[in-house]
């Protein structure tokens, strides 16, 4: 039977990868035959990721440590991936960063550093990398949102911006792109327990967003894989321009 989330000898390519949902995304792109490369900033973090994406599968798995808020460390990224594994047929975008701020308390390095790293270093790295996908006349591109992209929460001026702004970058490039059977689509995370909003939340920030869901709980890292998996595979290969909400039922709550 052909089984089309088979990912047997695709590259991946997910920024990010060391921890949360990026390791989550990158494993579940393992399980299904990927060959994956992950970058964050963090060497050892990446030894410690790439052991885990690997273990018990015989699959490659590569790590290169990048500052994604560095255009000319994104566009080496590319370079080195390709070098290193002669294509990249999944690009996920998930590198990101939050630092909350009202509207009136914006500091100028905080928005510029966000928005180069939330939202440029997207365009550079898919920029890079869409000619080769072209060549070969098939590619995944999934750019992580958030459910800030589409509301919103005090303070998260400069988040909500760039993850609303690369809803809009994916639906443009869906466009540029689905001649080349070339997919781009956006994944909008709830409630994840991952280490950024644990890291900005109490316990009563973190208690309101999981009785915001329908399902009255935080979502678990490995959960975010199967829609990764539906987009980067056949199985999505008519799946473009669009974003998917995986928030436990989140946006169905009215009030």
């Amino acid at each position: 039977m052909n089984n089309r989330f088979d990912l047997t000898n695709k590259v991946a390519l997910v920024t990010g990868g060391s921890k949360g949902l990026g390791l989550a995304m990158a494993r579940g792109f393992a399980e299904h035959g990927a060959h994956v490369m992950i970058c964050s900033r963090h060497e050892e973090e990446l030894q410690s990721a790439a052991a885990r994406i690997r273990e018990g599968l015989d699959v490659r798995v590569d790590y290169l440590p990048v500052d994604m808020t560095d255009r000319e460390a994104v566009r080496n990224l590319a370079e080195v991936t390709l070098a290193r594994f002669g294509k990249v047929d999944i690009l996920v975008n998930n590198a990101g960063s939050n630092t909350p701020q009202p509207i009136d308390k914006i500091q100028d390095e905080d928005w510029d550093r966000i928005l180069e790293l939330n939202l440029s270093s997207i365009m550079v790295l898919t920029r890079a990398l869409v000619p080769q996908m072209k060549a070969r006349r098939w590619g995944r591109i999934i750019h992580i949102s958030s459910v800030l992209g589409l509301g919103s929460k005090e303070g998260r001026n400069a988040y909500s911006a760039t993850k609303a702004a690369v809803i809009g970058l994916a639906k443009a490039s869906a466009l540029d792109l689905g001649q080349d059977g070339i997919t781009v689509n956006c994944i909008a995370p709830g409630p994840f327990l991952t280490d950024l909003p644990m890291s900005l939340l109490d316990e009563a920030g973190k208690q309101s967003f999981a009785s915001r869901t329908a399902l009255g709980r935080w979502g678990q890292p490995g959960e975010i894989a199967g829609p990764a998996i539906l987009l980067a595979s056949e199985a999505g290969s008519y799946i473009t321009g669009e974003v998917l909400l995986v928030d436990g039922g989140a946006f169905a709550r009215a009030l």
